[in-house]
């Protein structure tokens, strides 16, 4: 990227990010992780896409707006069969790595090369298939970025050949996590052995819980740069800390705990990643729609429907027509939006909702953020699904969010 992209780049994301003056202690925690979210953050998005794909009842008419994280989920929702997705980030490494994603969909020779690349993440042989199969097809800027050298010298497409879901924020932040349990005398992998959610359960309440009570522990998560690595910034700490009793610690033990006993193992390929570091082996792995061997061919030939670009949400939708949009996936960024960007991103929602849009977000604590933010006049717009919402949210694997919402576009003539 040139001087001035950077900079446009670094202006929007700390356009979201950063809500107070620099010589505060909150401001500059906000600008810290402002420079933090310029690199990737989430080699594996956090959202369950079954979960989604459940409360937007995708049709194949259906134009879609997605935030991109990850982009797991912007693939996963191909296999729905929408007319097509637009997907966001303000992340350059985010847009990168869906770009990637869609060219080796579309390119790679197979399906075991694309699950190679994905699923398993740590060949070596997977520069090969990069440089053979998909570099010549990328455009300029996603080709310099895996092009690109990190500061130990080597191309950042290496990080596939290393255990790709072990990089990122996120994945050092886990990685961390499980550096703190072996201090502990607890190897969070074990916790995979387990046959039964009762025997994981019992694994939980007797080895990992107790790290939460720990002292140092207690003191470490204290402190709000200490959730960056999961993509939290300031504002989102706040939420999260005080949507439990006994505050931080006991958000995190209720989420890990969820997260542990709350599926199946066998189900759960976001437990995997959290205490495996991987996903799960074995052909009847639990793994991302995207990844399944049965949706390739469909996630191949729906690639195309796919654009993904470094622009905030509200922008983008600024520049759609009225009317022309079918479902909308915001997934956590609202926990981060002061007052006038929560307006101003529900104002060009509605404006260019579909009649029976529907709307998804989450949030680290369990209430909806809208209501005394936006105006009345916007929100009556909508119809908000709180039955069904509470329903879904208990079904999202990933476990780490306190609230799911779901909001349906109502007949303007009602």
């Amino acid at each position: 990227m040139t001087m001035i992209e950077t900079a446009g780049v670094g202006a929007r994301i700390d356009g979201a990010v950063v809500r107070t003056p620099a010589l505060s202690a909150t401001g500059i925690l906000e600008r810290v992780f402002s420079a933090a979210f310029r690199g990737l953050v989430y080699p594996q998005i956090w959202e369950d896409p079954l979960v989604d794909m459940e409360a937007l009842a995708l049709k194949p008419t259906d134009t879609m707006v997605t935030i991109a994280s990850g982009s797991c989920n912007v693939l996963s929702y191909l296999t729905a069969n929408p007319a097509e997705i637009i997907a966001v980030d303000l992340s350059p490494a985010h847009v990168a790595l869906g770009r990637l994603k869609l060219a080796a969909a579309t390119h790679l020779p197979d399906h075991t090369s694309f699950s190679n690349l994905f699923r398993h993440a740590n060949l070596k042989s997977n520069t090969a298939l990069y440089d053979r199969h998909i570099r010549p097809h990328l455009d300029h800027s996603t080709r310099a970025y895996w092009d690109g050298r990190e500061a130990n010298g080597r191309r950042r497409i290496s990080r596939f050949t290393r255990g790709f879901y072990t990089t990122g924020l996120l994945g050092r932040f886990i990685s961390a996590a499980h550096v703190i349990g072996r201090i502990y005398g607890v190897d969070p992998r074990d916790l995979l052995r387990m046959d039964s959610v009762e025997k994981q359960r019992e694994f939980f309440d007797t080895r990992i819980a107790p790290v939460f009570e720990s002292r140092s522990f207690k003191a470490l998560t204290s402190m709000r740069a200490s959730l960056f690595g999961l993509g939290i910034p300031p504002a989102q700490y706040d939420a999260l800390a005080g949507d439990a009793p006994d505050g931080m610690i006991g958000a995190l033990r209720e989420r890990t705990e969820r997260l542990a006993c709350g599926f199946p193992l066998k189900d759960n390929y976001f437990a995997w990643q959290a205490f495996g570091r991987g996903y799960q082996p074995g052909e009847q792995a639990s793994l991302p729609p995207y990844l399944e061997a049965r949706h390739f061919e469909t996630v191949r030939r729906n690639a195309r429907r796919v654009t993904i670009v470094n622009e905030s949400i509200t922008a983008l939708l600024a520049a759609r027509q009225a009317a022309s949009v079918d479902a909308f996936v915001l997934l956590d960024a609202q926990d981060w939006m002061t007052d006038r960007q929560l307006t101003e991103l529900w104002a060009e929602i509605t404006r260019t909702a579909a009649p029976g849009a529907r709307v998804i977000y989450r949030t680290a604590a369990a209430p909806s953020p809208l209501p005394g933010r936006v105006p009345d006049g916007i929100l009556d717009k909508w119809d908000y699904r709180v039955g069904q919402s509470r329903d879904l949210g208990a079904k999202d694997r990933s476990a780490i969010y306190g609230g799911f919402h779901l909001h349906v576009k109502r007949d303007q003539a009602a």
